[in-house]
């Protein structure tokens, strides 16, 4: 018969004539945990690294390049976690990860916090600019040569955006951070496994190309 005292008592844990359940049967199913833990500790990891960030308490070129290091990680570590049967949302909602600064530098911004330099010198703005346009044509080229997949454009408009929010005295409004941004949100919406259809790509390119031209516009506009 059923009572409060025996509601209270262990089931498992001090029955020693119950079986014992395992996580896992098989290897593949343990390399599934294993990935699934790599993921939670990923997003996790990037929740600590905003908030602290965020109060001071850790410098920006230390902060970058962690937070640079989490996103790659994130991308590869997510391709083999979730696979195509799941999103990184729904996998936070499962096991009930209050993350919302992970969630936003992961899947919408995908991209460190940057700061401006106040006084750039000339030298590090020629740097900056070499940069942006070398980012610009790697990132348009392997557009145009039917790189499709999330986990090769992403990388490519992130060191682009990169690059163009260091340039000086640029607008609030400059077209080619709002076109890109746009992409980038895009793609890190998506998951590692997914790909742009053809329409898609097309119109990524074109994008890049306008982007680039306005880009160009303004050097010129500036010398």
């Amino acid at each position: 018969m059923w009572n409060s005292a025996s509601s209270k008592r262990p089931l498992a844990a001090l029955d020693p004539s119950l079986p014992e359940v395992d996580l896992y049967t098989s290897s593949k199913e343990r390399k599934a945990y294993d990935n699934m833990g790599d993921l939670y500790t990923i997003i996790t990891a990037t929740e600590h690294l905003e908030r602290a960030y965020a109060g001071g308490a850790v410098p920006h070129a230390e902060y970058s390049a962690e937070c640079n290091k989490l996103l790659s990680q994130f991308k590869i570590v997510e391709r083999a976690a979730l696979g195509k049967n799941m999103t990184t949302e729904d996998f936070m909602k499962v096991y009930q990860m209050d993350c919302p600064r992970a969630a936003h530098r992961l899947l919408i911004d995908g991209r460190p916090e940057m700061l401006k330099q106040e006084r750039p010198d000339s030298h590090n703005v020629a740097v900056t600019v070499a940069e942006t346009v070398q980012h610009f044509i790697t990132a348009m080229d392997a557009v145009k040569l039917d790189q499709r997949a999330v986990d090769e454009l992403q990388p490519l408009l992130s060191d682009l955006m990169n690059a163009l929010v260091q340039l000086p005295d640029t607008p609030n409004d400059f077209g080619p951070n709002h076109r890109v941004q746009k992409w980038l949100q895009k793609l890190n919406a998506m998951r590692a496994v997914d790909t742009i259809d053809e329409d898609d790509g097309r119109q990524l390119y074109h994008d890049l190309d306008s982007a680039y031209s306005e880009f160009t516009r303004y050097l010129r506009a500036k010398t």
